[in-house]
């Protein structure tokens, strides 16, 4: 076999590997780790920013599932316990972050049931 060809193949191979291991536009995909300092973040951005539209005082307790996709930013939906000083409550949150704009927006904030 030519080397040439060898070569290629190889080039062919390495980028259909990159190109699968990428998230896709438009899909749900697991957070592998809920405890990136990110990931926290964006918890505590959707706590602070529901308290100040109810006037509560929630505190996250800790991010226990999530999902990302991919859109015009990324979308994290993700399912928190937090505690208004009495008692913990699990919630699912979703957020839109925009990096490159510098803009967040908390789309839904609800209660789940245990």
């Amino acid at each position: 076999m030519n080397l040439r060809y060898v070569v290629l193949l190889i080039f062919v191979l390495l980028a259909s590997t990159t190109v699968r291991n990428q998230a896709t536009l438009g899909v749900w995909n697991p957070i592998k780790n809920i405890n990136d300092p990110y990931v926290t973040e964006i918890a505590n951005y959707a706590v602070d920013e529901h308290d100040k539209r109810t006037g509560l005082n929630l505190k996250l307790e800790k991010v226990i599932s999530g999902e990302t996709k991919i859109v015009d930013g990324i979308i994290y939906c993700l399912n928190i316990t937090a505690t208004d000083s009495s008692a913990s409550s699990k919630y699912n949150i979703v957020v839109l972050d925009k990096l490159s704009q510098h803009f967040r927006n908390l789309t839904s904030f609800v209660p789940i049931s245990d």
